[in-house]
Protein backbone atom coordinates (compact mmCIF):
# COMPACT_ATOMS: atom_id res chain seq x y z
CA UNK A 1 0.00 0.00 0.00
CA UNK A 2 1.09 3.53 -0.70
CA UNK A 3 1.06 5.67 2.43
CA UNK A 4 -0.49 9.13 2.44
CA UNK A 5 2.99 10.67 2.72
CA UNK A 6 4.29 8.76 -0.31
CA UNK A 7 1.09 9.47 -2.23
CA UNK A 8 1.39 13.20 -1.55
CA UNK A 9 5.09 13.25 -2.49
CA UNK A 10 4.49 11.23 -5.66
CA UNK A 11 1.54 13.36 -6.75
CA UNK A 12 3.50 16.58 -6.17
CA UNK A 13 6.37 15.26 -8.28
CA UNK A 14 4.05 13.93 -10.99
CA UNK A 15 2.31 17.30 -11.30
CA UNK A 16 5.73 18.88 -11.87
CA UNK A 17 6.50 16.26 -14.52
CA UNK A 18 3.15 16.99 -16.13
CA UNK A 19 4.19 20.64 -16.38
CA UNK A 20 7.56 19.65 -17.80
CA UNK A 21 5.87 17.54 -20.48
CA UNK A 22 3.57 20.40 -21.43
CA UNK A 23 6.64 22.62 -21.70
CA UNK A 24 8.40 20.10 -23.92
CA UNK A 25 5.35 19.89 -26.16
CA UNK A 26 5.39 23.68 -26.57
CA UNK A 27 9.11 23.59 -27.32
CA UNK A 28 8.56 21.03 -30.08
CA UNK A 29 5.55 22.95 -31.40
CA UNK A 30 7.60 26.16 -31.48
CA UNK A 31 10.55 24.36 -33.10
CA UNK A 32 13.01 25.22 -30.33
CA UNK A 33 16.65 24.15 -30.46
CA UNK A 34 16.89 20.34 -30.45
CA UNK A 35 19.45 20.12 -27.66
CA UNK A 36 17.26 22.28 -25.41
CA UNK A 37 14.35 19.91 -26.04
CA UNK A 38 16.50 16.86 -25.33
CA UNK A 39 17.74 18.43 -22.10
CA UNK A 40 14.17 18.99 -20.95
CA UNK A 41 13.20 15.43 -21.87
CA UNK A 42 16.16 14.16 -19.84
CA UNK A 43 15.06 16.25 -16.86
CA UNK A 44 11.52 14.83 -17.09
CA UNK A 45 12.87 11.27 -17.30
CA UNK A 46 14.98 11.84 -14.18
CA UNK A 47 11.97 13.26 -12.37
CA UNK A 48 9.91 10.18 -13.26
CA UNK A 49 12.72 7.91 -12.06
CA UNK A 50 12.61 9.83 -8.77
CA UNK A 51 8.90 9.03 -8.41
CA UNK A 52 9.65 5.40 -9.24
CA UNK A 53 12.31 5.28 -6.51
CA UNK A 54 10.05 6.61 -3.76
CA UNK A 55 7.27 4.21 -4.72
CA UNK A 56 9.69 1.28 -4.95
CA UNK A 57 11.12 2.15 -1.53
CA UNK A 58 7.62 2.14 -0.06
CA UNK A 59 6.91 -1.17 -1.79
CA UNK A 60 9.95 -2.75 -0.16
CA UNK A 61 9.12 -1.29 3.25
CA UNK A 62 5.51 -2.44 3.16
CA UNK A 63 4.61 -5.11 0.60
CA UNK A 64 7.88 -7.00 0.44
CA UNK A 65 8.45 -6.82 4.19
CA UNK A 66 4.91 -8.05 4.81
CA UNK A 67 5.30 -10.92 2.33
CA UNK A 68 8.55 -11.99 4.00
CA UNK A 69 6.95 -11.96 7.44
CA UNK A 70 4.11 -14.12 6.08
CA UNK A 71 6.56 -16.61 4.56
CA UNK A 72 5.80 -15.50 1.01
CA UNK A 73 9.00 -13.55 0.46
CA UNK A 74 10.33 -15.57 -2.45
CA UNK A 75 7.62 -14.42 -4.86
CA UNK A 76 7.77 -10.82 -3.65
CA UNK A 77 11.55 -10.73 -3.98
CA UNK A 78 11.43 -12.26 -7.47
CA UNK A 79 8.86 -9.68 -8.52
CA UNK A 80 11.00 -6.90 -7.07
CA UNK A 81 14.15 -8.12 -8.80
CA UNK A 82 12.31 -8.37 -12.15
CA UNK A 83 11.07 -4.81 -11.69
CA UNK A 84 14.55 -3.54 -10.80
CA UNK A 85 15.91 -5.13 -13.99
CA UNK A 86 13.19 -3.45 -16.06
CA UNK A 87 13.83 -0.07 -14.48
CA UNK A 88 17.59 -0.34 -14.88
CA UNK A 89 17.30 -1.16 -18.61
CA UNK A 90 15.51 2.08 -19.37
Amino acid sequence: MISEEVKHDAMTRLKKVEGQIRGIMKMVENEKYCIDIINQITAAEKALKGVSRIIMKRHVESCVASAISLGQGKDAINELVDTIYKVSKS
